[in-house]
């Protein structure tokens, strides 16, 4: 072999060397918000066996509460992590819970909250709070990681609310503490939008949704409303230009087009004349049991009695009993879900965190939101 010989393929050998590692280290080093989806996907297995249903007021809801915020807030972050006692009352029994939360500063004047609840119900149908509400948990577990790293234009607050299966009873506490200290402990301006995530997987469609133009019967001071689709509409704005499978419900009896009802805990913030969006997974096609509200969230056969396909409802309505329900039931189950469905939650997951990600990183502001 001579020298010429030698040295070209000594250099052809570099290059697809160097090639092969440029490419794994390609490979290797998926985008922030992956790293969110994945590491989210991690949490909520462990929430799945360490914790499992949390009835509101529990000691399961609390040890998720702080426990968890404890092992991926607090000694990940470096950021103070806030907590705010929550009691109220149900059926005569005083019960306790607690909203946990951190705030990232920005160095706009802007402040988006981003919350969910972390209690679940049905635990006595066998449901594991999967879809309701412990994949949002996770999601902002992990989020709250990948925040501490960045710097913000706009300051974020990630909260975990106590008690919403029973009453809303985080959230109300959480607005309330806000509307009497307009920094209430946050360390940030006054809010100037919300959004919600509550069951943001399992479903058959991605959602976001804003609040009814006719003020929510929860609210003290009808003035304070705000039924703004601001929020909503820059989230759609940001889904379509990232092409994410996010729609608007068709307007039903009741509703409007996009929009949602006063039980998840968006609603204390629209009192507080916060706008808000509201992400969730459901299906609006759906006949069920009260009509087109979303209440029935999959057309799956195995989540009803029986179910008239060409019609999208139940084949015997005075007969019906699981009216293509999730939440709340024995089908909110990681090992259930991932056998009805495999691969939705992570493909639903990926999108809500790309979503979000897109939404505090992108080019946008918040002041179209608060406008």
């Amino acid at each position: 072999m001579t020298r010429i010989v030698f040295l070209v393929q000594l250099l052809v050998v570099t290059q697809l060397l160097f090639s092969s590692f440029s490419l794994a280290q390609t490979v290797s080093t998926p985008s922030p918000s992956a790293q969110v989806s994945a590491q989210s996907w991690q949490i909520l297995q462990e929430i799945v066996s360490d914790v499992g249903a949390r009835p509101a007021g529990s000691s399961n809801e609390r040890r998720l509460l702080h426990d968890f915020t404890n092992r991926y807030w607090s000694q990940s972050t470096g950021v103070p992590v806030n907590s705010q006692p929550v009691t109220f009352t149900v059926r005569g029994s005083k019960k306790r819970s607690a909203n946990v939360w951190l705030t990232f500063p920005g160095k706009s004047g802007e402040h988006l909250v981003i919350g969910a609840h972390a209690d679940s119900t049905g635990e006595d149908e066998g449901s594991q709070g999967v879809t309701d509400n412990g994949i949002a948990v996770a999601l902002l577990l992990a989020l709250g990681q990948q925040l501490s790293t960045m710097e913000l234009e706009d300051s974020v607050t990630l909260v975990l609310f106590g008690a919403e299966e029973v009453g809303l009873f985080g959230s109300q506490a959480f607005t309330t503490a806000l509307q009497n200290d307009r920094r209430f402990l946050t360390g940030a301006p006054f809010p100037t939008a919300m959004i919600n995530l509550d069951t943001i997987a399992g479903g058959d469609y991605l959602y976001v949704h804003s609040p009814t133009k006719k003020v929510y019967k929860r609210c003290d001071k009808v003035e304070s409303y705000n039924s703004s689709a601001s929020v909503r509409d820059a989230l759609m704005s940001v889904a379509s230009a990232n092409s994410l499978p996010f729609r608007l419900h068709p307007a039903y009896p009741g509703y409007r087009e996009g929009e949602t009802g006063e039980w998840s805990d968006h609603a204390p913030f629209a009192c507080a004349g916060i706008p808000v969006g509201y992400i969730e997974a459901t299906n609006f096609s759906i006949n069920g049991r009260d009509g087109y509200d979303g209440y029935s969230q999959a057309l799956h056969p195995s989540l009803w009695d029986c179910f008239d396909r060409s019609e999208k409802t139940a084949c015997n309505p005075e007969q019906e009993q699981r009216w293509g329900y999730i939440w709340h039931t024995q089908a909110d189950r990681l090992d259930k879900l991932n056998q009805l469905y495999p691969g939705r939650l992570r493909t639903q997951l990926n999108a809500v965190t790309e979503l979000l990600f897109n939404f505090l990183t992108g080019d946008k502001s918040l002041q179209s939101a608060s406008d």
